[in-house]
């Protein structure tokens, strides 16, 4: 999985391509922990993102709890088995999904 990162003012953007799951939901969770303090507008971009697993979901739902205490996050451009998960998890009605 690659992690591309744009930060513009309080407004951070990650930009995901490949396969958030047990082996990289790590990086997120680090590249997530060093950018995160004082951003208000967290957005996800999952355009390039081809699988998601349990361990992903944990590290958007801990991004999510940090968020709702300090602005908003939104994922955006899930395709449809990402899309899948959400409904099938009830992650549908925890993120704001564009």
């Amino acid at each position: 999985m690659t992690i591309e990162k744009i930060l513009e003012e309080k407004k951070l953007t990650i930009t995901l391509k490949g396969r958030l799951d047990t082996t990289t939901a790590p990086n997120l969770e680090t590249e997530l922990k060093q950018n995160i303090s004082g951003v208000e507008e967290l957005v996800l971009d999952f355009a390039g993102l081809e699988y998601l697993s349990s361990a992903g979901l944990r590290v958007l739902l801990s991004a999510q709890k940090v968020m709702n205490r300090q602005g908003s996050m939104v994922v955006r451009n899930v395709n449809e088995i990402i899309m899948e998960i959400f409904e099938v998890t009830g992650f549908v009605d925890l993120l704001t999904i564009e």
